[in-house]
């Protein structure tokens, strides 16, 4: 049985609340973004900059006595540990028998004492960290990672003190081609807790795996609950989002989404056999802040930064005017053929990424590898 008290951001990953902070114009990262103002949502929908009510007005109570016996002792984690603000969309969705019929899978693996990742409090953590009403950009992973003390329910992050993936490393090589003043977490930390507060949903498409076995929850389930949340993102979000859809598999996530309401950014994957061909420099993050100042306006851009108080980084790329997010164009960053200390930096990174695999099979570099074998059948 899971705890029905989790904390819906818990706490005791993610540190300290830091106080928002208006933009300044030459000042750190994290000043210049600072996190948006949040209000607790109150008894009834909620409504927020970037969408319109969130969820239907949804009697939780009401609707777990109408489940039977079975169903309210398979669905209890999700009864107890699933935002109400995503319950209220997926509530018809697991109780479908397909559904069921995974929940008992995981059942008799739990009872086999097969060890499962993420823990099972944490296997709906994206739902508490980012409630819907909060969603402002959606970053698709794939399986959650495998070994002791890496998942926590949230796709490319790691709990401390594991480092970051080659994956994720790659992820911080594109902040800092687009923000030179991105600074990597201490060690090589891979905590994406702060996104995740911001409004950033990191969603794996399968959400669980068994210990040391890439996959082995794949088909079983999962993929069709997290694509009704991705098409709930879609649907609910009604002034828009960004989507950020990284390799062919996140690509097949959003083939329906409208266009013309949200923002779609593709490319390669940031796996270490893929980064190179296209995603170091594809400047999603500024496009995204870009398209959400545009939107929003710049109260509403996600602050990227992971280290807090970072008072010696240079000032970022992208800064807000009247509005609206003005970007240094690539062909004029291109132009700069001298060295510069970001240069550098970022060079460093990646030969780390690239050489330094933590995780010894890294599913996220099998993907990148499949996908390149299949394109190259054509």
């Amino acid at each position: 049985m899971s705890s029905p008290n989790l904390k819906r951001g818990a706490d005791h990953l993610a540190g300290p609340a830091v106080d928002s902070k208006k933009p300044k114009g030459n000042g750190s990262i994290t000043s210049f973004f600072g996190a948006p103002k949040s209000k607790a949502p109150g008894p009834g929908p909620v409504k927020s900059p970037a969408g319109a009510a969130a969820s239907p007005v949804f009697n939780k109570q009401k609707w777990v006595a109408t489940l039977s016996a079975e169903q309210k002792e398979l669905l209890d984690l999700e009864i107890n540990t699933m935002h109400e603000s995503w319950l209220a969309h997926l509530k018809d969705e697991i109780v479908k028998p397909e559904f069921l019929a995974l929940k008992r899978f995981l059942q008799k693996e739990k009872q086999s004492g097969t060890k499962i990742f993420p823990p099972e409090d944490d296997i709906y953590s994206w739902s508490r960290y980012t409630p819907l009403h909060k969603v402002k950009v959606v970053i698709i992973g794939q399986d959650p990672y495998h070994n002791h003390n890496q998942a926590h329910g949230l796709a490319f992050s790691t709990r401390p003190p594991t480092p970051a993936p080659p994956s994720l490393a790659n992820i911080y090589l594109g902040i800092k081609n687009d923000y030179p003043s991105f600074q990597v977490p201490p060690n090589k930390g891979g905590l994406l807790t702060p996104w995740a507060e911001r409004g950033v949903l990191l969603l794996n498409t399968c959400l669980t795996v068994r210990a040391h076995q890439a996959a082995s929850h794949s088909n079983k389930g999962w993929e069709r609950l997290t694509q009704k949340a991705i098409d709930v993102v879609a649907r609910a979000r009604t002034r828009g989002v960004v989507f950020l859809a990284w390799g062919t598999p996140a690509g097949k996530r959003i083939t329906s989404i409208n266009r013309d309401r949200h923002c779609i950014l593709q490319s390669v994957h940031p796996s270490p056999l893929s980064a190179h061909r296209g995603f170091l420099k594809n400047q999603h993050f500024k496009k995204c802040n870009e398209w959400l100042s545009e939107r929003y306006g710049p109260d509403e851009i996600i602050d990227w930064s992971l280290v807090p108080n970072n008072e010696t980084s240079t000032a970022p790329l992208a800064v807000v005017q009247n509005s609206s997010a003005v970007v240094n164009r690539l062909d004029q960053v291109e132009k700069v053929t001298k060295p510069t200390a970001a240069t550098t930096d970022t060079e460093r990174l990646s030969k780390s990424a690239l050489e330094d695999n933590e995780f010894g099979e890294d599913l996220d570099a099998l993907e990148a590898l499949a996908a390149a074998e299949e394109s190259s059948k054509f």
